[in-house]
């Protein structure tokens, strides 16, 4: 068995310590300042995301999302420092970034319409709100999902990259909404009383606003029918209240009036050889 050279193993060893040693300290003091620059970086990504009044899970998101990227660089920089090849490291996270992009294409385009909702606001929570089809109050807005909920009491969950790509009707942004309904009357009727009555209908309930005012107007000469256009506007949480009392309180008082509501009639007439 060979005799072992300690001596020279540890004159080895010395010298790789004194070389290698200044660049492993001056790594770990970059990385060490680094790590507390980038907590310095994030608080005030958050302070500039709080002044802009976002969403507390979009405020969220971003700085961890800043907090993420400057970490991998910075590690990218002390391995490059140490010694260590980052040309392949680079590669790899390029490819693995493009593999996962791919594979979640529609659950990027979820966070991203995200993301655009929480920046832009086109609504917010408690609006009143339409889109796929669906009509309902905003409830939540997530970072894939906004959750909606109906006037049945479901809950729906709208993808956001939907929403944010197709046609979006906001019932509340103007903090007013008009309920449009359509009374017909008997054609013997008086147009003026008529209308009378049911403006009158309309002022009497207090969620009606005065401005802009209700309007009752004829609107059409249907075949068996003098068509109204009954317009009472009122905040957007009392749409349906307004609506249904609209509706029920024009038939009471046209009753009471003796004014009948006609249905679709067909004149039928016999002719004998």
């Amino acid at each position: 068995m060979e005799n072992i050279d300690w001596n020279a193993w540890i004159d080895k060893g010395g010298e790789l310590i004194m070389s290698y040693a200044p660049m492993l300290l001056l790594a770990i003091l970059v990385l060490v300042i680094g790590m507390r620059i980038i907590k310095l970086v994030q608080k005030a990504v958050r302070k500039a995301c709080e002044r802009s009044e976002m969403e507390e899970a979009l405020k969220s998101f971003i700085t961890s999302l800043t907090g993420w990227i400057l970490k991998i660089l910075l590690f990218i920089a002390v391995a490059d420092m140490v010694g260590i090849e980052t040309t392949s490291f680079v590669a790899i996270i390029g490819a693995t970034g493009l593999a996962i992009g791919l594979a979640l294409q529609g659950t990027l385009a979820n966070f991203a319409g995200g993301v655009l909702i929480m920046i832009f606001k086109p609504f917010k929570v408690g609006s009143l709100v339409e889109s796929q089809g669906v009509l309902g109050v905003v409830k939540e807005i997530q970072i894939f999902n906004t959750v909606l909920l109906t006037p049945e009491n479901k809950t729906a969950i709208m993808p956001n990259g939907a929403v944010m790509n197709n046609h979006l009707i906001n019932y509340t942004e103007e903090g007013m909404i008009r309920v449009d309904l359509t009374i017909g009357v008997a054609y013997d009727a008086d147009i003026k009383e008529t209308k009378e009555m049911m403006m009158n209908v309309m002022l009497a309930d207090e969620r009606v606003l005065r401005d802009p005012a209700p309007t009752c107007a004829v609107s059409e000469l249907a075949d068996s029918s003098v068509n109204f256009a009954v317009r009472p506007w009122c905040h957007p949480d009392h749409y349906w209240d307004v609506y249904f009392n609209t509706l029920e309180n024009c038939k009471l008082v046209l009753d009471n009036a003796n004014i009948s509501i006609p249905f679709p009639q067909v004149d039928v007439h016999i002719i004998k050889n």
